[in-house]
């Protein structure tokens, strides 16, 4: 009987998730930190309501882009040599793998954006507008960095070079993805056209997704 890539992808992620709920780094670790990273932001530059609006949604996706990376380094780490090898001799397909990952680290991304957003909220006083939009916006940063972790952790792995070298691959990268999420974030604010911005994460989104699918089986077998 042969599995479905999709039913092999949801099951990668599941074990992911799994493995996340039983560590507990992303929900007791990552987002208080998270949280205490943007209570700095005040201390350092003072209490003046008006500026801590205007910088209040650049410093978040700052935030999402540091944190992010972490996560997206936690997850590269989980899996050893040992275990990939072992889920290859049972036949995995590279790209569900690829898939899998992208999808359990987009699903902790955004529960990161979601509680930090909060924090945010309270903190710099940032207008809930458009908040259908939102609901568009947050997954697809935390898709693209769940699928740009999954690569560059392909990458690292094929290159055996370890995760250390996760972030100076997805740093670079994820800046055109918070580069769009900012200004369509700043064109609810200011009540400006975004969807030309979505648009532009969709595609960042959809030519990851072509690049993690394409390249997971050269990169498994280099390895």
């Amino acid at each position: 009987m042969t599995v479905s890539m999709w039913s092999q992808a949801r099951s990668v992620a599941r074990r992911d998730l799994i493995r996340e709920r039983r560590r507990g780094e992303v929900l007791w670790i990552t987002v208080p930190f998270g949280a205490i990273a943007l209570l700095m932001f005040p201390l350092a530059i003072g209490t003046d309501a008006r500026l801590l609006e205007q910088i209040g949604p650049g410093v978040f996706w700052v935030i999402v882009m540091l944190f992010g990376i972490l996560i997206s380094i936690r997850q590269a780490a989980t899996e050893t040599t040992a275990q990939r090898d072992a889920l290859a001799l049972l036949g995995l397909d590279p790209a569900a793998g690829f898939a899998g990952r992208s999808i359990s680290a987009a699903a902790l991304l955004f529960v990161f954006e979601v509680v930090v957003g909060a924090v945010a909220f309270v903190l710099y006083d940032i207008p809930l507008i458009g908040i259908p939009w939102l609901f568009v916006i947050l997954p697809l940063v935390a898709l693209g960095l769940g699928m740009l972790g999954s690569i560059a952790a392909g990458v690292v792995a094929a290159g055996h070079s370890g995760a250390g070298l996760v972030p100076f691959l997805v740093a670079p990268l994820s800046v055109p993805l918070l580069l769009a999420a900012t200004q369509a974030f700043e064109g609810l604010r200011l009540g400006r056209p975004i969807l030309n911005w979505v648009l532009l994460m969709v595609i960042i989104v959809l030519v990851l997704a072509v690049i993690g699918t394409l390249t997971a089986r050269p990169l498994q077998e280099s390895r």
